[in-house]
């Protein structure tokens, strides 16, 4: 994998009890729990960042952080692109306010009425 890639995510997410979750836009009460190192790849995924960045970051975060970090942060940075929840970008990506912030900090109508003008799909991001 290439660590000088920024990544960014494609999904609206929620950061509620120390959880970081995937939601939908309309029924944000509806949340999907992701596994901590999912949740934390997830939450960091703002597009001003490299991968290499979020690696240096986390090794930071953790005493004695395990030997396979970069491994698993790999790994973990894998399954979200391939379930389309991240995306990479060989450039800085600026995020639209919908996908900027948990949703609990959102104003959920003016995020609803950016996405409807934006036409986003997380299927299919426009942002790359």
């Amino acid at each position: 994998m290439d660590n000088t890639q920024y990544f960014y995510r494609n999904a609206v997410f929620s950061f509620k009890n120390k959880r970081v979750s995937l939601v939908d836009i309309d029924y944000p009460d509806r949340a999907t729990p992701l596994d901590e190192w999912l949740g934390v790849v997830v939450s960091l995924a703002d597009g001003q960042h490299t991968i290499q960045q979020m690696i240096d970051y986390m090794s930071r975060q953790y005493q004695g952080a395990p030997e396979n970090l970069e491994e698993t942060l790999h790994s973990v940075i894998e399954r979200l692109e391939e379930g389309k929840i991240i995306q990479l970008s060989k450039r800085i990506v600026s995020l639209p306010y919908y996908l900027s912030l948990p949703i609990e900090e959102l104003d959920i109508e003016k995020a609803k009425n950016l996405i409807m003008e934006d036409g986003y799909s997380s299927s299919s991001s426009k942002l790359n």
